[in-house]
């Protein structure tokens, strides 16, 4: 016999301990993903920074409005034509390295066209 584990998954009731109430049905909060903008409607923003980084610069571009998936595509894109490492999370890629001005004319190029440099 099955339970149904969709309505009894205690991982997602972490925090309910009990309710009185007869009627009550936890529900889980699925967070919604913001959709994806179109490349020439993203405000990006692309600057060097090298706070808590050990003295070592990096390339941040942020701004950036959309699903986790796209953003991830959109920092492999970037780390990829740098030939270096990074990270894409938070909404914020990370190009290890000072690629500021080649980081700009990728993003033209893919059709992002309201980037701007900031510092």
């Amino acid at each position: 016999m099955a339970k149904n584990t969709k309505n009894n998954d205690w991982k997602d009731r972490l925090n309910v301990v009990y309710s009185t109430n007869p009627d009550f049905r936890y529900e889980t909060a699925d967070e919604e993903e913001t959709a994806t903008l179109p490349p020439s409607q993203q405000k990006l923003r692309v600057q060097l920074d090298r706070k808590n980084r050990g003295g070592k610069v990096v390339t941040l571009v942020t701004g950036f409005v959309g699903t986790d998936d796209d953003l991830k595509e959109l920092g492999r894109l970037l780390k990829g034509k740098c030939g270096v490492g990074g990270t894409a999370k938070d909404g914020e890629i990370i190009v290890q390295g000072d690629f500021k001005q080649k980081v700009l004319d990728l993003l033209k190029q893919a059709g992002y066209t309201q980037t701007k440099p900031v510092g």
